[in-house]
């Protein structure tokens, strides 16, 4: 069953990446969004994609400082995923430019940890783990918002 946790908690080993395992955990919330950018009501599929990782990831996330003996250990990448998806939550589908850019301003800010990311990440457990991302992932999706509204058209952002 530990195997199972570490495996989900590392987004099916993405996590366990010898260099930038956050980075390459970000790639399972890309694939994620693009697998969901195409659907109907793609805000309501993301947010449920968000809301099923959070609780999941929660448990997780204290499971992994028990099994690592610290604090945020670098193979859970769970939080990363869920922050992308924050970060990437349009009303439609986002496009490959969008998918891109995203993922630049979230690692950013995932790295920067911006007011209130910093203050989030000292909580214990899981939801210190996963709310910094979340608060990174809201910072992208800001500055993607005005990305979008002053350079290109609505149709560079959102997928067709």
């Amino acid at each position: 069953m530990n195997q199972l946790k570490r495996f989900l908690g590392s987004c099916f080993g993405l996590g366990w990446m010898p260099v930038a395992p956050g980075t390459f955990g970000t790639l399972g919330g890309v694939v994620i969004a693009w697998a969901l950018s195409g659907a109907h009501a793609y805000p309501l599929w993301t947010l449920a994609a968000i809301g099923g990782l959070y609780l999941v990831g929660r448990d997780l996330g204290d499971f992994a400082e028990r099994d690592s003996n610290g604090k945020d250990p670098q193979w859970f990448v769970l939080d990363e995923v869920i922050g992308y998806l924050v970060a990437v939550l349009w009303i439609r589908g986002p496009s490959l430019l969008t998918l891109l850019v995203a993922f630049v301003l979230f690692r950013l800010f995932d790295i920067w940890k911006p007011w209130p990311a910093k203050l989030l990440e000292k909580r214990r457990g899981g939801d210190g783990i996963l709310l910094d991302d979340v608060a990174a992932g809201v910072w992208a999706l800001l500055v993607l918002a005005v990305l979008r509204f002053t350079l290109l058209d609505d149709a560079a952002w959102s997928a067709r």
